[in-house]
């Protein structure tokens, strides 16, 4: 787990979307909407994957089943889930949507059971027990000393169905009909069909296109695209399938941790009493699941001949 191969895409991984939660509250404004600034992001970034394909010599074409997949795949993290973050950033605080997301690991474990056949170890339910208080307390704190505007009930849920729909999307990625092709080649349609959803579903919501004027917006929204985006989403997905799901979404543990710190730099942020247990307890969870087994200890001393 903790090989340079694995350990450097995951520590990039979560420095850089670490970053994008206080980059993300830049784009939602009354110049343009939520729906519109996810619709601008991906398209800059769909041509950037589908560049980074023809560099990497990868195939574009691709079966029909696995063109259903990359429309799965569109609709769940391209559309459904970046939509509902960026909505739910309207409602709470930067940090506490990245808090909501970061209780991903759960699902993703419970996902990986179901579709994946990935085993769940008591070692694991012990981290991530461990990672969820410490999550708790940040949340709790965070709730305490930045006050939120907005309709909090709302905002919560928002963020609880983005994170439901990245879950879905980390699984199914991994299955079958995803390992057949190319990574990057995957993502890059997958990028493509999310981003006629964005369009499609801002224009039916929003009206037509806003194009913003600030250089500050389309700076951000360039780094959310190119970094945030094609550059992250092919080593993640890569760690999804060497690690498993449910430990690949401990990188958002780590990277609720780099939002705390990034907001301590550039929003004054306090950190209490309580924040520090918190991030004590949720790096506690992150190390004891990086370090659990993949397979439970008695599988895995009587393998199957």
């Amino acid at each position: 787990m903790l090989r340079p191969a694995v350990a450097i895409p995951f520590v990039a991984v979560a420095l850089i979307w670490g970053s994008t939660w206080f980059v993300i509250k830049g784009q939602i404004g009354p110049e343009v909407s939520a729906h519109w600034s996810v619709a601008w992001r991906f398209a800059l970034a769909t041509p950037a994957m589908f560049v980074l394909a023809a560099i990497m010599r990868l195939p574009l074409a691709m079966p029909r089943r696995s063109h259903g997949l990359a429309a799965l795949m569109g609709l769940f993290q391209f559309c459904g889930n970046y939509s509902f973050v960026y909505l739910a950033e309207l409602h709470l605080t930067s940090g506490i949507v990245a808090l909501l997301i970061g209780l991903m690991l759960v699902p993703n474990a419970i996902l990986g059971k179901l579709l994946l056949g990935e085993p769940i170890t008591q070692r694991f339910i012990l981290a991530s027990a461990v990672a969820i208080a410490g999550i708790a307390l940040l949340l709790v704190n965070e709730a305490q000393v930045a006050p939120i505007d907005g309709n909090v009930a709302l905002g919560t849920l928002l963020a609880l169905v983005a994170m439901l729909a990245a879950s879905i999307a980390n699984v199914i990625q991994a299955g079958p009909a995803g390992k057949v092709v190319p990574l990057v080649s995957l993502l890059a349609w997958a990028m493509l069909y999310g981003t006629g959803l964005d369009f499609a579903l801002a224009w039916a919501i929003d009206g037509p296109p806003v194009l913003p004027t600030g250089t500050a917006y389309w700076l951000g929204t360039a780094w959310l695209a190119v970094v945030g985006s094609v550059v992250t989403f092919p080593l993640y997905y890569d760690l999804v399938r060497k690690l498993g799901a449910g430990r690949a979404a401990y990188n958002g543990v780590l990277v609720v941790v780099i939002a705390m710190v990034i907001s301590t730099l550039l929003e004054g942020y306090k950190w209490t009493p309580l924040a520090i247990g918190g991030a004590i307890l949720s790096m506690a969870g992150l190390m004891v699941a990086l370090r659990a087994r993949q397979v439970p200890e008695k599988t895995a001393a009587s393998p199957s001949r």
